[in-house]
């Protein structure tokens, strides 16, 4: 094994397959930065001077999570679409520990290297977490806050990973069913060559073990920013009435829509959240 993944061999082929991918999306600027974590890799895209948005994608995926939403909200805002450390992507493949400050100091270090003052944030799973947990250290920062299944705030749920450890014996269809299992039930189940990719990182790098810390009640009613918060209803690893009914009760300025039939893949967020953050330009 090597770093987060489980050769090098499997490295490579996550690796080789994320520029194939990079190279059809919409062209992008690239960079990466120094930060105090290891260095960070950044794509963006949009005007300079148009108001900035910083995008952190969930565990096991990389920038390519962003690709349809790009051609959509740089037309008014600028993106920044960031690797977060220690998933496959083009950052560094360090891990530091999730109760800690260290992501909030990252994610300072990534601004900085941006020229980057304050932002609105938004993350899907484990970049949720991210961009709320940075929203309540550093609030002067986030201007705005958009969810999409965010962890850390309804429960999680384990049977998604049960059926997933049984599906595991029955060779690359049984895992590419417990894959499906996990994000589904979704109107759009993932399939030809990205589908294919997808599958190639998933058993090709070591995700994390440790459980991503709940944010309490009393840190969800620091809040002071508008939030948006979109999941699916039908969530097989996090519990989303349980998010929503947290969400109304501890940051009742929020806004909370489950959407029926989606699971943890779900789908017609992106003209929601970009009304979202046209708001602000509205402000």
């Amino acid at each position: 094994m090597t770093g987060i993944y489980r050769s090098v061999a499997a490295r490579r082929a996550v690796l080789e397959g994320y520029r194939t991918f990079l190279e059809q999306t919409e062209r992008a600027d690239e960079t990466t930065v120094p930060t105090r974590h290891g260095e960070t890799f950044v794509r963006s895209s949009g005007p300079p001077d148009a108001p900035p948005v910083i995008l952190l994608h969930g565990a096991g995926s990389n920038t390519l999570a962003w690709a349809a939403d790009f051609p959509v909200w740089s037309k008014t805002h600028r993106l920044h679409a960031v690797d977060v450390l220690g998933e496959p992507g083009l950052s560094a493949e360090s891990r530091p520990a999730l109760d800690t400050a260290a992501h909030a100091e990252w994610l300072d270090d990534v601004l900085a290297a941006l020229g980057v003052t304050s932002a609105a944030f938004a993350g899907i799973s484990l970049g949720g977490w991210l961009a709320t947990d940075y929203a309540l250290r550093r609030p002067e920062k986030v201007t705005r806050l958009a969810l999409v299944v965010p962890a850390g705030i309804g429960r999680q749920r384990y049977r998604a990973l049960a059926v997933s450890l049984l599906l595991q014996p029955f060779g690359r269809p049984g895992r590419r069913r417990a894959m499906n299992y996990a994000i589904g039930p979704t109107t759009t189940p993932m399939a030809g060559p990205f589908a294919d990719y997808v599958f190639t990182v998933q058993r090709s790098y070591q995700p994390r073990l440790t459980p991503v810390p709940r944010f309490t009640d009393a840190q969800l009613r620091t809040l002071i920013m508008p939030v948006l918060t979109i999941a699916g209803a039908a969530d097989r690893m996090f519990d989303s009435q349980d998010t929503a009914t947290r969400l109304h009760a501890a940051a009742p300025h929020s806004t909370v829509t489950l959407i029926p039939g989606n699971g943890h893949l779900p789908t017609a967020y992106q003209a929601p959240i970009h009304t979202f953050l046209m708001t602000n330009l509205e402000r």
